[in-house]
């Protein structure tokens, strides 16, 4: 992936305009959480996010279009540019003590942002393509959240460095810390030169025109929003980052007076190092989800990650130690990569090249507006003094919304994510000749059949679900009925095999994937056994392929299968290779699959 042109200059793009966007943020938080205590602090510190949120909200339609209409690495190069001169007068404010003028530059900075965001993002598709997305979405989770934590640290240890004792007012404060304006001229500035070495990845562009006065009237808000509405998952996928980001910021903008009022931490490096320890965990969890999703976009992670999360914002009111709110927070932090890198690499997978822009800005319009009404929420409760305990239980709540609402959309994922990640601790799998898997035909996959695991193995890189044709007797278990069912397996019995195979050809008509172990059996001796010759009744009028597989030795070593090889261990994950060959005619008879199946054992047996 990183061999990929313009891979790592668009990496360090993204880095620094989240390292400067965080460290103008940072340094307007701390002269705050230094001037002001209570009530007070709470609300200054939630308009500073909130004239952050306002932005992605007000430019949501012309966002979109720029991102359209205009290559994306073209915007980001005048994004940078822009971001130029925005940093010359912060530091402009900070040498002249105008705490105003550089509290209204948030609102100037946050333009910028939301402007370059849909461009920032669309690009990942554009230049990691499908195959990367997941890792791309990843990579770039796991940079941002570095920048945010590094600027977090970097600008904080600077302002306490530089930060005068016994000062009386923000002038004095933004005096002393100036220099550190420089630094944001400089990141702005070493953005802007990587940027115009990005390379041009647009195959096409939509031939729109903006119109200020379709804008103003709302029309291209509701537009914009129907596009995103007509692919039902998208809108449930952004609905869910929304009710995500709402919980995280409302629990880092209370977090600092809760610490404050409750643990009797007054030390800035102390709240933001903690903090800053959520941003470690979503560069772990970014990466987790990407190695995760290696073959597609894992979107059941995001199950684990909801509850998780939940589990996190409940306990913390019953923490007192510092130390075990560090490490909930970074296990927050890894939680929230299992929500974020697998949901928005869906939205981008689903959403059309030419309306990327316009969804990606939506996504950001549509998490804004959660997270503005929360913080707004979060003001009022400051406001009239209200605990910020019960903030936590009311956002632990709204996690059990959210967990609700990915479980109902995703469960046979949810489901699926669980049992890799099980498979996963134990066994190393190795995937050959996936690209032998057509994407939009009909596939019956014909393999050896080995061990109790063979479902698992052939389901765990395959996005498509496979129909597996089973047993009668054992789809009939009473407690794993209920998923043998909710997983659209196809019971097969002597009695009913003709309608059973029926079944499976109905399947096969709607381009679903049917998945059988013609052997009829587990072997017992390590071979392949005779196939018979029941899939043949299928009738071959299903737009398709038949794709045969072989699952290699490595099974053995386990203790799910009936015939057993030593070299196995418990101190390290038992490897098994498994081969997805040729596609061939539907019409291939059963010996002739047998003798391919046999063929390719011998083969890759003997490397």
């Amino acid at each position: 992936m990183f061999k990929i042109v313009g891979a790592i200059n668009y990496l360090i793009v993204v880095f620094l305009n989240a390292f400067t966007d965080l460290g103008h943020k940072i340094i307007i938080q701390n002269t705050i959480f230094k001037v002001y205590d209570g009530s007070q602090q709470i609300v200054l510190t939630a308009i500073v996010n909130a004239l952050i949120l306002l932005p992605f909200i007000l430019l949501f339609s012309p966002s979109g279009f720029l991102a359209d209409r205009f290559a994306k690495h073209k915007i980001m190069q005048y994004a940078a540019l822009f971001a130029v001169f925005i940093t010359l007068g912060i530091t402009y404010a900070y040498y002249h003590g105008e705490f105003l003028l550089a509290f209204a530059l948030t609102f100037i900075l946050a333009l910028q942002s939301a402007l370059y965001g849909p461009a920032k993002y669309g690009y990942i598709k554009e230049l990691f393509g499908q195959k990367y997305l997941s890792a791309g979405n990843g990579a770039v989770q796991a940079v941002t959240t570095v920048a945010i934590l590094g600027g977090i640290i970097f600008y904080t240890v600077l302002f306490e460095t530089l930060y005068p004792e016994g000062a009386q007012n923000e002038a004095e404060i933004l005096e002393a810390i100036a220099p550190l304006g420089w630094l944001l001229v400089g990141g702005s500035l070493i953005e802007y030169l990587l940027a115009l070495r990005l390379p041009n990845k647009s195959s096409a562009v939509a031939q729109k025109v903006f119109k200020l006065k379709r804008y103003l009237s709302g029309f291209y808000l509701k537009k914009n929003l129907k596009t995103v509405t007509r692919k039902r998952e998208i809108f449930d996928d952004i609905m869910a980052l929304g009710i995500f980001w709402s919980i995280s910021q409302v629990v880092l903008a209370v977090f600092g007076e809760y610490a404050k009022s409750k643990l009797g931490v007054t030390n800035t490096i102390y709240v933001q190092g903690v903090m800053a320890l959520a941003g470690i965990g979503i560069v772990i969890g970014s990466i987790l989800a990407a190695k995760l999703s290696r073959n597609y976009v894992n979107v059941g992670l995001s199950g684990f990650g909801a509850v998780g999360v939940t589990l996190i914002v409940f306990s913390i009111p019953f923490v007192e130690s510092m130390k075990i709110i560090a490490l909930l927070f970074t296990l927050f932090g890894v939680l929230s990569g299992f929500i974020l890198v697998p949901l928005n690499s869906r939205i981008q997978e689903l959403a059309s090249n030419v309306h990327l822009g316009t969804v990606i800005a939506a996504n950001n319009f549509i998490q804004n507006i959660f997270m503005f009404f929360f913080l707004m929420l979060t003001t009022l409760f400051a406001y009239y003094g209200m605990d910020a305990e019960i903030l936590f239980y009311c956002m632990g709540l709204l996690g059990v919304y959210l967990s609700y609402l990915l479980f109902k959309r995703y469960y046979v994922d949810i489901f699926w994510a669980f049992v890799g990640m099980l498979a996963t601790l134990r066994y190393k799998f190795s995937y050959h000749g996936l690209e032998n898997i057509p994407q939009n035909r009909a596939v019956l996959l014909l393999s050896n059949h080995v061990s109790w695991l063979d479902w698992v193995i052939l389901q765990l890189p395959l996005s498509r679900k496979i129909n597996y044709m089973i047993d009668r007797d054992v789809y009939n278990w009473p407690v794993a009925h209920f998923f043998f069912e909710k997983g659209e397996t196809i019971p097969l019995s002597p009695r009913a095999f003709k309608d059973a195979f029926r079944e499976a050809h109905a399947r096969l008509l709607k381009r679903r994937i049917v998945g059988i172990f013609p052997e009829g059996a587990i072997s017992k001796d390590g071979k392949v056994a005779a196939f018979h010759r029941g899939y043949e009744l299928i009738r071959p009028d299903y737009d398709g392929v038949i794709v045969p597989v072989y699952i290699g030795r490595g099974i053995f070593k386990t203790l799910f299968a009936r015939h057993k090889e030593s070299g196995g261990s418990w101190f390290r994950r038992t490897e098994i290779d498994v081969y997805f060959g040729e596609p061939l005619s539907k019409e291939t008879k059963a010996k002739d699959i047998e003798e391919i199946i046999k063929n390719m054992r011998k083969r890759y047996e003997a490397q």
